[in-house]
Order: structure tokens, then sequence, then C-alpha cells
């Protein structure tokens, strides 16, 4: 596990204080986002598909901040749109290593190695850089050729200047899992500090609304990935998340961990879904019906969800939470090779993981394309 000891230090003694406190709803990592404009348009998103207007908004520095104060989460991630293309991100970052925030900062990094220079390393401060996989699938999933060389470019750079490097890759129906593992060769390789992975979620704005993958594909697809890993493999994630992924653990969606705050207010109930704004984060807490989301809901919208903003704050609740929980997150994060000779048998079996986009997907014939079949499996 790639996560620092005093970040590790930070979260868990978070924890234990909410729960010494007898706090049942808490959030782990605010989802800043200050704007949905950006420099890509990604089949699998369904942040950039407002109209211009919309996009044309940002929240400002004081903004961000009086989200962040008034969450009080200990890490804060700041997704998008592109973080790089608003023009008062330095200062807000700035502001937030001086609360001592853990920031990621999720970036397509085409911006990034001409604007490290503005930055100053800090261990509160990560750089979490998109990468999909190795370039030919990169560049198809975010549709532009040559974004992946670009990326990594940003990526060296960043680490040459000493920076902490994250990579952030989304996966899709269709992935192959033995590319997706040589991919974790080439980022390592690349002396990133870990890799952040999740399966895609299906955004209703999103145009692509066929490649996204059920519960029981995510399964088998992170079964295949994340068994029998090499001791290189370095994940800047919760281990007990991996194995939720991997089917080897359930947990249900605690979406109130990783609160969404963009131009519109306090998103409900989650970063993913839409169902409403609150003016702040109480009136969220106190006027979200959580019990109308996640898997045991029966919500169609959660039926296929394991995304990480859901169920990696209920991991790590689960890991610090008490003392088994802790001992099962060290067990899981010691002895991480995960021997599986099924897993193997589904890696050597082309068949089963069948790539399906051939070619950069064509945003103006996905209209017609049938919708993804939904399964609580």
């Amino acid at each position: 596990m790639a996560v620092p000891i005093s970040q590790m230090w930070t979260v868990a003694s978070y924890v234990f204080k909410k729960r010494m406190s007898g706090v049942q709803k808490y959030p782990l990592v605010l989802m800043l986002e200050p704007l949905f404009r950006c420099n890509l348009a990604c089949a699998g998103c369904g942040k950039v598909q407002y109209p211009p207007h919309i996009l044309k908004k940002q929240l400002s520095p004081e903004e961000c901040f009086a989200a962040v104060e008034e969450c009080g989460a200990p890490m804060v991630s700041i997704p998008g749109g592109e973080p790089l293309l608003h023009p008062q991100i330095v200062e807000i970052v700035n502001g937030l290593i001086a609360r001592k925030k853990y920031i990621y900062l999720c970036t397509n990094a085409l911006e990034l190695k001409k604007r490290l220079h503005e930055f100053t390393p800090s261990k509160y401060l990560t750089f979490s850089v998109h990468l999909d996989g190795q370039r030919e699938h990169h560049d198809m999933s975010v549709c532009r050729e040559g974004g992946y060389d670009l990326a990594v470019e940003g990526i060296k750079e960043a680490v040459a200047r000493g920076f902490r490097v994250t990579t952030n890759a989304t996966f899709f129906d269709g992935t192959d899992p033995n590319s997706v593992r040589a991919f974790f060769d080439e980022v390592m390789s690349m002396g990133v500090e870990g890799i952040v992975l999740s399966p895609g979620y299906s955004y209703e704005k999103a145009p692509d609304q066929q490649h996204f993958l059920g519960r029981a594909k995510t399964r088998r697809l992170f079964r295949a990935i994340l068994s029998n890993r090499k001791k290189s493999w370095k994940f800047n994630m919760s281990p007990l998340f991996l194995e939720f992924l991997m089917g080897k653990r359930n947990y249900e969606c605690t979406a109130w961990g990783s609160p969404a705050y963009n131009i519109f207010g306090w998103q409900k109930p989650c970063y993913l879904l839409q169902d409403g704004y609150a003016e702040s984060f109480q009136e969220l807490l106190d006027t979200t019906d959580w019990d109308n989301y996640g898997t045991a809901s029966g919500n169609p919208k959660c039926a296929n969800c394991m995304v990480s903003c859901g169920y990696e704050p209920t991991a790590v609740s689960a890991g610090f939470g008490s003392l088994s929980g802790f001992f099962a997150m060290a067990k899981a994060a010691l002895f991480s090779t995960y021997r599986d000779q099924g897993a193997l048998d589904l890696l050597n079996n082309h068949t089963t993981f069948v790539a399906q986009r051939d070619h950069f997907v064509k945003l103006d014939t996905i209209a017609s394309a049938p919708k993804l079949e939904e399964t609580r499996a």
C-alpha cells in the first residue's frame, strides 16, 4: 500500500475520533469540483456534457476554502473538468496545503508539464494523473491520439521535480486484464507512488452507455487483474476496497464519505448522481434519503455501482474502525499476492474478456447504441 505513514495516521486518528464521538456519518474525502470545463471530451465522462454557459463557470478560492472547512474531511480530491484550466488553481492548492489537507489534484496531464513550475512539492499534494491503460487503450478512452504520451511526459517531469504522483485509471467493459497488468508495470517504472483504479460508472450524461460494467463483470475483471500480483505494484488505495472489487468482500455504499461540492452546491447524494443540491454540508447530511441509495436500496441507478467514491470510504472506515478491521487491512497490505489459479485461467482464456472497442469512439454514433443491462449479481 503506497500511502505515506503521515497520511495514514491522519486518516486513522480522524476515523477514531469520529467513532469515539458516536458520529455515524462523516466525510473522508471531499470531492471538490472547481469547474466542469475540460480540454478533453471522453466518451465515458458525464461532467463535460453541460452547455457552454455552465462550462464557463468556476468556484472561487474562497468558495473552495469555505467548503473544505465546512466539510472537515482530512483529504480533498480535486477532479473536474480539468483543474489545471482553472486560473486560480495554484492559489486553491496552496490554501489547502496551508490547511494541512491531503490533496489529490486529478488531471489528464495535458497541461501538467508546462505548469509544474507554479507548484511546490509537498507531502500534502499529489498529482493524480488520469491514465486508462496502455497507450492505444488510453488514447481510445479519452478520444485523443497522443494523449498518453503527453500524460507520461507530465508524470516523468513531476516525479523528477519531487512531486507525489499517482495514476488514476477507470476500466470499462471490454478491458483486457493482461494489458492492464502490463500497464501496471509501465507506470511503476515511471516512478509513481502508486496506482488508483476504479470501474467506470454509467453517467446518465455520458455519450457512451454501452461499455459500462455490471457488478458480476466487475468482480471477474478485477479478480483477473488483481490476483497473482507482482510485488512491484503499489496501490494508493485501501487494500480492503481492492478486495471488494475482486469479490472477496461485501460492502454497502457510504456516499456521505465522499461528498461532492461544485458550482451548484453540495450535490445529492454523491459525486456520481445528481438528485438535487444542498446549500450546506449539514443540509446534505440531514435532507438526503440515504436509504434510497446503494445496491441494497434497489435503486436502479445504483445497481451496477462499485465505484471508489461510494465504497472506498466504507472500506477505510472498516479498516480503521475496529481491531478486526485493522488486522484485516494489515493482512491485505502485507500478504497481497493473492495466488489464484482460477484468476490465471481467466487471464489465459482470451474469450472471457472480448475487446469491444476496436477504434476511437465516434460520439455522433453512440446515441443509437443499446443501454447497459443492469445486474445486481
